[in-house]
Parts: C-alpha cells; sequence; structure tokens
C-alpha cells in the first residue's frame, strides 16, 4: 500500500503542478487545465486515502493531517471554481484565474513536503 500511496501522491504533485504552471504562464484558464487539476485532486485523494490506510491510528489532527484535509479541500474548490469560471465564459475571470490557482498549489506544497520530511525522519 505504501508504494501506492507514493505513487499517487506524486503523480498529483505532477498533475497538479503542470496544471498551475502552465496556467500561470498562458496567463489564461483553459479547459486542459480543468482536467488536470481535476486528475490531481483525483491522485491525491486516492494518495492520501492509502496514507491513511497505513497510519496505525488513520486521520490524525497533527500539523500534516489538518494541513492536508486543507489541501484537499482547496483543491476540490479550486476546481469547481475553474469549472465555473470555464463555463461562465467570463473572459476576465478566465485571465485572473492564475492568482488563485498558484495560492492553491503553494498551500498544496506545505503537506507534500511535510509528508516527504516527516516520512524521512522515522
Amino acid at each position: 500500500m505504501l508504494l501506492y500511496a507514493i505513487i499517487f501522491i506524486n503523480l498529483a504533485f505532477v498533475f497538479y503542478t503542470v496544471g498551475v504552471w502552465s496556467e500561470k504562464i498562458q496567463k489564461k484558464l483553459k479547459g486542459w487545465h480543468l482536467v488536470v487539476f481535476g486528475i490531481g485532486l483525483i491522485f491525491d485523494t486516492l494518495g492520501t486515502s492509502f496514507m491513511a490506510g497505513i497510519a496505525k491510528n488513520g486521520f490524525s489532527l497533527d500539523f500534516h493531517g489538518i494541513t492536508g484535509i486543507l489541501a484537499i479541500a482547496l483543491m476540490l474548490i479550486h476546481v469547481i471554481w475553474a469549472a465555473w469560471v470555464m463555463f461562465s465564459n467570463n473572459k476576465k475571470m478566465q485571465l485572473s484565474f492564475h492568482k488563485l490557482s498558484f495560492i492553491v498549489w503553494i498551500i498544496w506544497l506545505i503537506p507534500f513536503i511535510s509528508g516527504a520530511v516527516y516520512s524521512m525522519m522515522k
């Protein structure tokens, strides 16, 4: 299970990073960005579920656990908001959406990095 958790979490990192940075560079939200955000969310949720299954006590209310749940919640909001922006066809929101994406990505990095650091310290 640990191998699957590591693979899924790292795939989440790859997809989410590609989506956020390509949208930031292109300075416009496109449909494929929405798809990549969604794939990143799915992989992160799978990886987190596997990690919780491995943990002795399941989910814990420590720094990593709280920031991890916050990150998944923000990713979900981010995907929903991206869909809203795409389907509302609001050009102004499409051009400024990358600012929100970058903030969510930075917040997402906190549990990603803390999880890696925590596992190396064991």
